[in-house]
């Protein structure tokens, strides 16, 4: 079976899954709004690592403790999404000092990279499968350093403390859910690599591999000796010890077009402290990751678009809104392809995109009444859009990523909040698997194009440089400058419009968090406009198309996570698409 159709099969499968959690002494959603505000809360993908999470928070932890703890048990129970041997996005707000960073924990290409890494024999770019299950699509993992960082900075407990939990579910065992036994069915990869064979399936002598049942109790003691490990040597073992050794190897002997990546990349490799990019909407100040992802400028874009519009006074889920939203998607995106790459190696024009008067000019192009069709990136340096292609540096982005992502939001008892957005690309990642987890193809989130009609691409592959991403971590701020909120998504290059769209539900409607969650999505990323199968804007078809706008309707599964701050107290809510709930407590 094609990639192709692998995806289509496993996003139908997806729309249709319905996860029943258990409900535990604390309050939890699963697509519910939380019953009992708390003092502090963690929202995150799975019920075993929310519960990591808020495990430390009652301990008295910190928000990045809490985040430490989520995402080891994440690499665990959803190993398809992210991971320790992949990078992550982390915005952390400090109560105390009244202080916002962002930590970029990047995956960055091997010194050997070289900006034809995903060009066939012809020079033309491989498909996208093809350059995935290689060595050669492995970054640097980033999220340990990042995390480790951030303790060091922001922890409560000590680091080994936060292992804990994680070490324990790998050794006793933890249950097969309904999702990873569909993912597991979902990659034609899995059941051909040793490794993930023995793993993920049973086997019977003459029959083909069978993914592990739902309900199954699954161990891996590897991940725990690996975690034993980073616990009492902390970073420098997964960077230039056993656990590198391990990763390189790995890399350098894969199956299929063996990687670069080298001992030295692993000890080179340095997280980054960022400044988070901001822009007034509304009343609120939302606060979003800079380069190298893509997300927060243009999700801020996307904001500073429809500022021009009055959003508040049309109905969340109207032909009005959808078409604002999505002509502002169009304009946005537009410039993401163009102007977006890690800034350590290209000029990303990150005031002028967000300057007021650019994005005033780029609303003017909408046309209430008709669809612009497919946007053209504009010059951010000039608010007269004419000509405005004519004088750029680079080419269009050419990337064929794939959404496999988690995302999880924190806030502490002390009102410090953490919203990190982690990833290894595709399911499963590369689908290489070292101490008992996986490692990233982030470098497939390159351009496999370094250069388009004479220009490079700002995105282009090149030793050390980050790729692009689309995670959007996300912390909202009101008038007074207090935490309000902090969301975010997997979902690939979607992941923009689900953020997006989730701000405005919050800002502009006034929904709950869990409500704005819960909206049907549309989505559009500079093409057709995507519907979210079996919801009501289904019935919107024929009057969006009438304005011009390309429909499909497709399963949208998106895995929104998110934190509200209300009069009376902390409001948690969790994508019903996916299998998270949120915890809180006080």
């Amino acid at each position: 079976m094609r990639f192709s159709r692998l995806v289509a099969v496993f996003a139908g499968a997806a729309v249709l899954l319905t996860i029943v959690m258990l409900w535990r002494d604390y309050s939890q959603t699963s697509g519910e709004l939380s019953t009992a505000p708390g003092d502090y809360m963690v929202s995150a993908a799975h019920p075993e690592a929310a519960q990591a999470g808020f495990d430390i928070l009652a301990a008295g932890g910190s928000a990045v403790d809490a985040a430490i703890a989520v995402h080891l048990v994440l690499t665990l129970v959803e190993p398809q999404s992210s991971g320790i041997g992949g990078g992550a996005y982390m915005l952390h707000w400090n109560e105390g000092q009244r202080a916002l960073v962002a930590y970029d924990g990047r995956e960055t290409a091997p010194a050997g990279a070289t900006p034809e890494l995903f060009l066939d024999e012809a020079g033309k770019p491989r498909s996208f499968f093809d350059a995935v299950v290689t060595g050669q699509s492995v970054g640097v993992p980033g999220v340990i350093a990042m995390l480790h960082l951030a303790h060091q900075e922001h922890g409560a407990l000590p680091w080994a403390r936060l292992f804990e939990h994680a070490i324990r579910l790998a050794e006793d065992g933890f249950t097969v859910t309904p999702r990873l036994n569909m993912m597991i069915g979902w990659s034609p990869a899995l059941p051909r690599l040793p490794w993930s064979r023995a793993y993920f399936f049973t086997e019977t002598e003459g029959e083909a591999p069978t993914p592990l049942a739902v309900g199954t109790t699954l161990t891996n003691p590897a991940y725990a000796i690996s975690l034993r490990l980073i616990a009492e040597q902390g970073p420098q073992v997964f960077y230039t010890g056993e656990i590198a050794e391990a990763i390189v190897a790995m890399v350098q002997n894969a199956p299929v077009r063996p990687g670069t990546l080298s001992l030295a990349d692993m000890a080179a490799y340095v997280p980054i402290k960022r400044d988070a990019v901001c822009l007034a909407y509304r009343a609120y100040s939302v606060c979003g990751m800079p380069p190298s992802s893509s997300g927060g400028l243009t999700s801020l874009q996307i904001l500073g678009i429809l500022e021009n519009f009055n959003m508040g006074a049309l109905q969340p889920g109207s032909v009005e809104a959808i078409h604002l939203v999505t002509e502002a998607s169009r304009l946005a995106y537009a410039d993401r392809d163009l102007y977006i790459g890690d800034t350590d190696f290209v000029d990303v024009p990150v005031a002028a995109m967000l300057d007021g008067a650019y994005l005033a000019s780029r609303a003017r192009l909408i046309n209430p009444g008709q669809s612009l069709g497919r946007a053209e990136a504009g010059r951010p340096s000039v608010a007269d859009q004419a000509g405005a292609l004519e004088e750029s540096l680079y080419a269009p982005n050419v990337s064929r990523s794939r959404p496999s992502t988690s995302h999880f939001s924190i806030v502490d008892g002390k009102g410090n909040a953490v919203s990190m957005t982690a990833s290894v690309e595709a399911p499963f990642g590369s689908h290489l698997m070292v101490g008992g987890f996986f490692l990233n193809n982030q470098l497939t989130d390159f351009s496999f194009l370094p250069v388009v009609d004479g220009k490079p691409v700002a995105n282009a592959v090149a030793p050390h440089k980050r790729p692009r991403s689309s995670m959007s971590p996300t912390l909202i701020f009101d008038e007074a400058g207090d935490f309000y909120a902090a969301i975010g998504s997997p979902g690939g290059s979607r992941i923009i419009a689900y953020v997006s769209q989730t701000i405005v539900g919050l800002l502009d409607h006034g929904l709950s968090m869990q409500a704005a969650i819960d909206q049907p999505r549309h989505v559009d990323r500079n093409g057709p406009l995507e519907i979210e199968a079996d919801t009501a804007l289904v019935d919107l078809e024929q009057d969006l198309q009438a304005l011009g706008h390309q429909v499909i309707i497709k399963p949208i599964t998106s895995g929104l996570h998110g934190i509200r701050r209300t009069s009376g107290g902390l409001e948690g809510g969790a994508d019903p698409r996916r299998e998270g709930i949120a915890l809180g407590g006080s």
